[in-house]
């Protein structure tokens, strides 16, 4: 439960209304609870979007954000091809390649430690950099 369901309304509501195609919730753009968590994932989740920014010409604070909302028929023309934490970088990719309307909201964090379940490593930063630069490169 490191997310908040009682965001989800909030998630949904610029599809709901029609002003967004997809709906990040960004745990990084600050106005909602967050638990103090590992500096070097904050670090690598910013770069991660940063260099999403860079390629993609978009201003995403959180692209690793598990809280993603879609169109459903946005959601139906994706062409998802990656496993484990591959798959937030590439939604991410494919949607910001598409020049879709994507909108932030602020959302409640509870990070996990290693000890709690936390799984993500450094590794699976490596592979976020690859999949970014290979949906880039149209490959």
């Amino acid at each position: 439960m490191e997310y908040d369901p009682s965001d989800i309304p909030l998630l949904i509501d610029p599809i709901r209304r029609g002003a967004a195609d997809v709906v990040f919730g960004s745990r990084l753009s600050g106005g909602r609870a967050q638990r103090a968590y590992l500096f070097w994932h904050l670090v690598g989740n910013r770069f991660l979007s940063l260099l999403t920014n860079v390629l993609y010409n978009t201003t995403i604070s959180d692209m690793e954000t598990g809280y993603k909302a879609f169109r459903t028929d946005v959601l139906r023309s994706l062409k998802l091809t990656e496993n484990h934490f591959g798959i937030e970088p590439e939604i991410t990719a494919q949607v910001c390649k598409a020049k879709l309307r994507i909108y932030e909201i602020p959302i409640a964090y509870y990070g996990r430690t290693y000890e709690e379940g936390k799984n993500i490593t450094w590794r699976d930063g490596f592979k976020a950099v690859y999949v970014l630069l290979r949906i880039r490169v149209g490959a």
